[in-house]
């Protein structure tokens, strides 16, 4: 495998033509998958169930229970 990320907590991988989950394979556009961290989906606006929105980031990352630093990115307006 070559470049590797995560979505929701769970590990995906890029296989030069989509990004796919590692466990099963399947491409992470056609399965939507509930964070390992609060067990929930993104809600409806499309930001992450365990941060909901955070006025003036443009994104941020809570880690979904794998063991990393917060990330923002501040908005560039």
């Amino acid at each position: 495998m070559g470049v590797q990320s995560h979505i929701r907590g769970h590990r995906i991988f890029y296989d030069g033509l989509e990004w796919r989950y590692s466990d099963n394979k399947k491409v992470i556009s056609s399965e939507n998958r509930l964070c390992i961290k609060c067990n929930r989906l993104p809600t409806p606006e499309g930001y992450d169930a365990c941060l909901g929105h955070i006025d003036g980031i443009a994104s941020a990352c809570c880690g979904h229970g794998i063991i990393t630093p917060i990330e923002l990115e501040p908005r560039l307006e």
